[in-house]
């Protein structure tokens, strides 16, 4: 079920809960652990290439001893979509290269009012759209982490924190978390701020969040939304919809194979497994979210495409230049498709607790000049619905390939219960995950 990890892997998430669970017993454990992420930073951040930004060592242990709350003294990452007053944000872009902006995003506010250390900002795609970065997938540095949250994912894969922040606007946190072998979540849209974060999208910018198990993803949303998500008891059994056939791209055969095994698994586990046709409407979103997403994207980046045109990469400058040819009746067009689809989406779900899908189409891409193709995700960004990346299976490539958990909007505490049984259901069949084995 996994191929042989190459020589180079730093392959090596951490349980955030078994870190608070270790600094519940004993409080002056909490600057041990930071500790322990600033060296893991000098240990594996020249190859990963994760960070834009890290915290200072005294700082950082200062603020663990002193944390309280819910999230006290664990170390997390932000990515450098996201203002931070303590750090340097530039979005990914040359244009910003020094901003320090004087005022915290409300996602990294509510951090730090749940007591966690923000160790730095990690790596995001240019104004988190789809241009390659630096960062090195920690499951084999020649691939690809995926984007644009691919500083983040890696950070989580890496073991330089237990958890990180993303964001989707496509597939921007399913598809590298699936990439890099570790959970993410995308919740409903606006359960969670988007103050203070660069918008591509108004429509579609969606808070991600990544660790490395669903049961440690679905304890941080918990905190941060104030919702009751945390996944307590999984249930028995749950209805999964597989679909017979997806109107965007079909899976690759490494990423179909990994699908059935998760199916088995589920079905093993006392889990049903039910087979779905999506409606034609389905077909049209592909094009909505293009339109929507391009007309919005070229108001909210309006003042660097006039401005700082030559400063934008190739693959940016060219989509805002399509973009600017989306005229406002197209636009409102789109959007109109998309609130029918809304309207309609409790009939996909009819009868099944969940969806289940590919994450990404295969395994990480070799090479770091592409992110990967998010067609698996764009869709479900459309349509509000929370999604979750389950980790635990490998490729024949030897990489990660995720199932992707979705569910209605608001539905998210059944999305992460629904998640957390196949995450087990998969550990039922392949043993310990694969960062236990050596």
């Amino acid at each position: 079920m996994r191929g042989m990890m190459t020589a180079h892997s730093f392959y090596r998430p951490l349980s955030g809960l078994d870190l608070l669970g270790r600094t519940a017993d004993d409080p002056r454990e909490r600057g041990r652990v930071v500790l322990e992420s600033l060296m893991r930073i000098e240990e594996v951040e020249s190859e990963v290439r994760a960070m834009t930004a890290v915290a200072r060592r005294e700082a950082a242990m200062a603020t663990a001893t002193a944390a309280r709350g819910p999230l006290a003294g664990m170390p997390i990452a932000v990515k450098d979509i996201f203002d931070t007053n303590e750090f340097v944000t530039s979005y990914g872009s040359p244009i910003y290269e020094s901003q320090q902006p004087k005022s915290d995003a409300a996602i990294v506010t509510l951090l730090r009012r749940n007591g966690a250390v923000i160790m730095g900002k990690t790596v995001t795609s240019e104004f988190a759209y789809m241009s390659p970065t630096a960062t090195r997938n920690p499951c084999g540095l020649g691939r690809t982490a995926g984007g644009s949250s691919s500083g983040s994912a890696a950070a989580v894969a890496a073991g330089i924190v237990p958890f990180a922040i993303g964001s989707q606007t496509g597939g921007s946190t399913i598809r590298p978390a699936s990439f890099c072998g570790v959970a993410g979540y995308k919740p409903t849209f606006g359960i969670l701020p988007t103050v203070g974060m660069k918008c591509f999208s108004w429509s579609f910018d969606t808070i991600g969040l990544f660790a490395a198990g669903v049961r440690d993803v679905a304890y941080l949303a918990q905190i941060l939304s104030g919702r009751q998500l945390a996944v307590e008891r999984v249930s028995t059994s749950p209805v999964f919809g597989v679909p017979d056939s997806y109107p965007w791209t079909e899976p690759s055969a490494n990423a179909g194979a990994v699908l059935d095994i998760a199916a088995r698994a589920i079905e093993d586990a006392g889990g049903r497994i039910r087979r779905v046709r999506f409606a034609p409407w389905m077909a049209d979103l592909i094009s909505a979210h293009d339109t929507i997403q391009s007309y919005e994207a070229y108001q909210a980046l309006g003042f660097e495409y006039d401005h700082h045109r030559a400063d934008l990469s190739p693959k940016l400058a060219a989509f805002l230049e399509r973009a600017a040819h989306v005229d406002t009746a197209t636009y409102a067009k789109a959007c109109v498709s998309m609130e029918q689809a809304k309207d309609r989406l409790s009939e996909l779900f009819d009868g099944i607790t969940a969806l289940l899908t590919p994450s990404a189409p295969d395994e990480a891409l070799d090479g770091l000049g592409s992110t990967g193709d998010p067609a698996f995700n764009r869709n479900w960004t459309l349509l509000g619905c929370p999604c979750v990346n389950v980790p635990g299976l490998w490729g024949a490539r030897g990489g990660p390939i995720g199932v992707q958990v979705i569910c209605r909007p608001r539905d998210d505490a059944r999305c992460l219960d629904a998640a957390a049984f196949v995450e087990r259901a998969i550990t039922g069949i392949v043993g310990l995950f694969p960062q236990h084995r050596e």
